[in-house]
């Protein structure tokens, strides 16, 4: 009986081990509609439930068999790269933050929102039957490069510790963040099929795409919102080659797409999100 005992404690204590001496990042596909951190913390429930960590909680921090975060918020309706730091590779994330991200976003001419994208209500309408193809690719042009952009009142940004998105939803008023500065590294229109029209996207850090969506239509004499987004590429991390899809969210998944990295080389503190 002890023997039998022991036979099956001690492979679900080598795989726990091997997950807590993990360091590094690697990148796992968010779907549309739970936000990044559920995402995170759904993730980490799989792999500790494979370790043999009966009823994991990830989202109590008191006791955190895992030390994990992601790299840059994605909006609870969009999908795509979500990078995650996991051991000392949190201490990396920041990096992930500040770099280059690429996405591609689908918008709506014509419908304003208060979230700047289709979860919110509709706030104005206006005529967008003027606006061709080449009037799009012209505006953009002003929209390329160092430029300054207002953030979202609805973000991932903080007030006194709490999200603004949060403290809009309980009825707090929220002033708008100044504009910041932010770089795009690129901007070409993909599709043009009146109302919708689809972007493709490579900037920095801090930047929104529903900001860009919404000046557009501004700046086109009418408005628009994002309908769909995706986050396609983060730091060297791609849509098409380096995403861990639900059915990989295993040890064996990990340890083969996971970019190691020393201790030595995680010493930079983050502002990512970590659980």
């Amino acid at each position: 009986m002890a023997g039998n005992m022991s036979n099956t404690v001690a492979p679900i204590t080598s795989s726990l081990s091997k997950l807590q001496s993990l360091h590094g990042l690697f990148a796992i596909y968010k779907k549309k509609g739970p936000t990044s951190a559920d995402v995170l913390n759904t993730f980490k429930e799989a792999l500790l439930k494979e370790a043999g960590v009966q009823t994991p909680n990830c989202r109590k921090r008191k006791k955190q068999w895992l030390k994990m975060g992601h790299g840059g918020t994605l909006d609870s309706a969009a999908s795509g790269v979500l990078v995650v730091g996991v051991g000392n590779g949190t201490k990396m994330l920041s990096t992930m933050l500040t770099g280059s991200k690429k996405y591609v976003a689908v918008a709506e001419l014509g419908k304003a929102t208060d979230t700047l994208d289709a979860t919110g209500i509709v706030i104005l309408e206006k005529d967008f039957g003027h606006i061709t193809r080449l009037d799009i690719e012209e505006k953009l042009k002003s929209f390329t490069g160092d430029i300054m952009q207002v953030p979202p009142l609805y973000s991932a940004l903080k007030k006194q510790g709490q999200r603004l998105s949060v403290l809009l939803k309980r009825g707090h008023t929220v002033e708008a963040k100044p504009a910041r500065p932010v770089t795009v590294y690129s901007l070409t229109l993909q599709e043009f099929k009146p109302p919708l029209f689809t972007l493709d996207i490579e900037c920095g850090g801090g930047f929104y795409v529903r900001s860009l969506v919404d000046d557009l239509g501004k700046a086109l004499s009418s408005c628009a919102h994002v309908k769909e987004l995706s986050r396609t590429k983060q730091g060297p991390f791609t849509l098409q080659d380096h995403v861990l899809h639900e059915h990989k969210w295993t040890l064996e998944h990990i340890l083969q797409s996971l970019h190691a990295c020393s201790e030595g080389e995680a010493t930079k503190p983050t502002e990512a999100d970590i659980y």
